[in-house]
């Protein structure tokens, strides 16, 4: 049996249309495979770049919180040193004149407990 020219035609353009279509599927997927290669090699580089100054950043920071730590220590013990000074002052002013040693201390304690009483009047009126 021969076919007839116009289904010959018919199934040749079908064929090619295939073909066509074919070759597109692999073309793209080709295209889309180099696109995702590159996307991988661009966070890959990205990655190599960033994560040495990550790193320089993180020494950073530690090093900047080791030195406020220092800071903060060496700020204590100068406190603690003058407050043992003031505490030493004290006792050898009162060694050298107890009589008025107490004499302020009383006066002291007279001066805050007016204030007290002021504070706590004045809260009472509101």
């Amino acid at each position: 049996m021969f076919l007839n020219p116009s289904v010959e035609t018919s199934s040749s353009l079908t064929d090619q249309a295939q073909q066509t279509a074919e070759q597109t599927v692999l073309a793209t997927q080709k295209v889309a495979h180099e696109a995702l290669k590159t996307l991988t090699d661009a966070l890959q580089d990205l990655r190599l770049h960033t994560l040495p100054s990550a790193e320089r950043a993180g020494a950073q920071v530690s090093a900047l919180a080791q030195r406020g730590i220092d800071s903060v220590c060496d700020t204590s013990h100068q406190l603690r040193l003058k407050a043992e000074h003031a505490s030493e002052n004290t006792v050898a002013y009162i060694k050298h004149d107890p009589v008025k040693s107490v004499l302020i201390a009383a006066a002291t304690g007279a001066a805050l407990m007016a204030l007290i009483s002021l504070v706590s009047h004045a809260r009472d009126r509101r």
